[in-house]
């Protein structure tokens, strides 16, 4: 029950609001920080993810996933398509994968429809190069 809980968290966050048009795209300078310099678009991302080393959610630790081959936290147990995709995490992969997790990796064991906003998606993959 708790993990189909933190699953569902995972990928309706960034859909509400689409069908009936009143959702809206924040400006990066309006989105805020909820601490630590992290922009509130990271919300979903914490839902199943930690920043501290080795620590580790229903989805990998985040931290020192910039600049690091996918499938690099030894202590998480990856999808085999991850692990043999040969991304690194730079910029231009992080957002890829950001807008369309499933769409970069078949396969993945990330259930989330992806952010649609690139405004969200940069202050996502700027906030991950600080972890």
């Amino acid at each position: 029950m708790t993990m189909a809980l933190a699953l569902a968290g995972c990928g309706a966050g960034d859909r509400a609001g689409e069908r009936d048009g009143t959702k809206q795209a924040p400006r990066v300078a309006e989105m805020g920080a909820d601490g630590g310099g992290r922009p509130s678009a990271f919300a979903r991302c914490a839902t199943c993810h930690q920043t501290a080393p080795g620590r580790n959610g229903v989805g990998p630790s985040l931290a020192g996933v910039y600049g690091a081959p996918a499938g690099h936290e030894a202590t998480y147990a990856y999808s085999k398509a991850l692990r043999h995709s040969g991304l690194v995490w730079d910029a231009e992969t992080l957002d890829a994968y950001l807008a369309d997790p499933r769409g970069v990796v078949p396969g993945t064991k990330m259930a989330f429809a992806g952010v649609r906003s690139a405004e969200e998606r940069a202050a996502i993959v700027a906030y991950l190069q600080t972890l």
